[in-house]
């Protein structure tokens, strides 16, 4: 009988869709300036994706680049790509969806996407991964070679999922007492080790490093559970096992871990909302964004929690979204600060939005508080959704809408090479001689004048500039665990300070910023400086 089942499994034909596409097309870009051009404001085709049946898309709330996957087993990347991430073997930006032929030779199923990371997953239960690995992030067992262009494999056996978060990533696997694994940055506890492999970078300096976990690692509290859903907000996951029960830890910001603190837990923590009635059935759908997370519940009512607005209290534990109550809903997703749903035969959406990823079109308005359908998918059956920073994307099946698809606008983008220079090259603005010569004097002279303690410090990746804010906060220079001010935004009311009720978390006491005014320290934090 089970043989039966298997051949039958085998013989199943998995059925693809149109994919559709919505918001921001200037990739190198988004999170990086206001005001960019090039949105697409309204659920648009892609031209090389025409006809193609797609099965799968990905796309994290931190990232700037997309994955999708079509029914034969090919993989198409396209986005920004300074990393890359994109899998091509370069570093040129890609406005159009482009197969990965390094991956020719693979059926892939499944794949994750982070902020600039990819990580793939083939039929026969392996997985590679391209991209930044700075922080381990790839599973390759190694960071030293910090960009991995092309697909290497991640040291895990027998994957049936993988997700990403802003620099680490998830994987689900079928071996039994390690169904769950994680690697790269553990900067807030998000890879659920109970550490975050905090330590002086060296003896009587007060700069704080993460070291980096380049080796997938099974989650050891979670050994007895089997975990079967995960997903990854920008430095904090949520997990579901086969009874139905929540777990979250990481970045415990905003509330976004649902336990009624806003502190980070290191370790899977479970969510007490959903342990006895409201425990989550087989088909329950679950999401995280970067400042949120989401589940469906008992009756299919969707549970969130976290930051849901700019303005307004947050949401500290699990509360019912009444606004979808009675929805079938079938697939979620939550980029930056928005929320994609796929429901009965609408799309919903909502959410903070200023390039057009709400698919509300031109008449639309930009953001909506409250969930609002997409009018022009109406009537269509979505199967499956994913958000990024600043873009959204829908597979809805061709089933009786050909000519409604038809109608749509079609995206062509830059072709390979035209006009897309590698990320690495960045124009340097013209200075006269004198000034020159003066900012250079100037430079020496307060190089001169650095602390030794701060000589060794090397700086960090500009791109790193999109983590604050899908964390939810201004960007600041720190040696703790991520205590910014709340987030920037002028209508959020805020007054930057970030210590009011639902700002970030709360102060904590003895924690010192790398730069602070000069601090006596009468100790150090974090572990000691390893040994070379």
């Amino acid at each position: 009988m089970s043989m039966a089942v298997e051949e039958e499994k085998e013989n199943e034909v998995v059925k693809g869709g149109e994919l559709l596409f919505c918001g921001a097309t200037c990739w190198d870009m988004v999170g990086r300036k206001k005001g960019i051009d090039g949105n697409l404001v309204s659920p648009s085709r892609l031209r090389p994706l025409i006809g193609v049946d797609i099965r799968y898309v990905a796309a994290g709330c931190a990232s700037c680049h997309c994955v999708a996957l079509d029914v034969e087993g090919r993989c198409y990347t396209w986005g920004r790509n300074d990393k890359g991430q994109l899998g091509h073997g370069d570093t040129v930006q890609r406005d159009r969806p482009t197969v990965v032929s390094e991956l020719s030779k693979y059926k892939i199923v499944k794949a994750g996407a982070g902020r600039s990371h990819t990580v793939v997953v083939t039929e026969d239960g392996n997985a590679l991964a391209f991209g930044w690995n700075k922080h381990g992030q790839l599973g390759s067992g190694s960071a030293r070679n910090e960009i991995e262009s092309t697909p290497v494999r991640c040291l895990v056996s027998d994957v049936t999922y993988t997700t990403c978060g802003g620099d680490f990533t998830v994987w689900l696997s079928s071996i039994e007492g390690s169904s769950i694994l994680t690697a790269g940055l553990p900067q807030y506890g998000q890879l659920g080790h109970g550490t975050d492999n905090e330590y002086n970078s060296k003896d009587g300096s007060v700069k704080l490093v993460y070291e980096a976990q380049p080796r997938p690692r099974a989650i050891a509290s979670l050994a007895g559970e089997n975990i079967v859903k995960v997903a990854c907000g920008t430095n904090h996951t949520v997990a579901v096992d086969k009874n139905g029960y929540v777990y979250t830890w990481g970045f415990g910001g905003y509330g976004r871990l649902g336990h009624r603190e806003q502190k980070d837990e290191w370790a899977p923590r479970r969510v007490d909302v959903f342990q006895n009635r409201n425990v989550l059935p087989p088909d329950a759908i679950i999401s995280a964004g970067s400042v949120s997370s989401a589940c469906t519940a008992a009756g299919g009512q969707l549970y969130m929690w976290g930051k849901l607005k700019n303005n307004g209290d947050d949401w500290m534990y699990p509360k019912p979204l009444m606004d979808l109550s009675g929805w079938n809903i079938r697939c979620m997703d939550s980029g930056g600060m928005h929320h994609f749903v796929g429901a009965d035969s609408s799309c919903i959406s909502w959410g903070q939005a200023q390039n057009g990823e709400l698919g509300y079109g031109p008449m639309g308005q930009k953001s909506s508080a409250l969930p609002k359908k997409v009018d022009i998918l109406e009537g269509m059956h979505v199967m499956s959704v994913a958000c990024g920073m600043a873009h959204s994307m829908v597979i809805v099946d061709r089933t009786n809408v050909a000519e409604r698809l038809d109608q749509l606008d079609v995206y062509d983008g830059k072709a390979f090479g035209e006009g897309n220079a590698p990320a690495t090259e960045t124009p340097v603005p013209k200075q006269t001689a004198k000034k020159g010569a003066k900012e250079a004097n100037n430079s020496k002279k307060r190089r001169k004048a650095k602390d030794s303690s701060e000589e060794d410090e090397d700086v960090e990746e500009s791109d790193n500039s999109d983590e604050d804010q899908a964390n939810g906060e201004a960007k600041v220079k720190r040696a703790g665990r991520g205590r910014g001010k709340a987030s920037t935004s002028k209508k959020s009311g805020t007054d930057g300070k970030g210590s009011g009720r639902g700002r970030g978390r709360p102060p904590v006491r003895n924690k010192s910023s790398s730069k602070s005014s000069p601090v006596k320290s009468t100790g150090k934090r974090g572990r000691p400086r390893k040994s070379s």
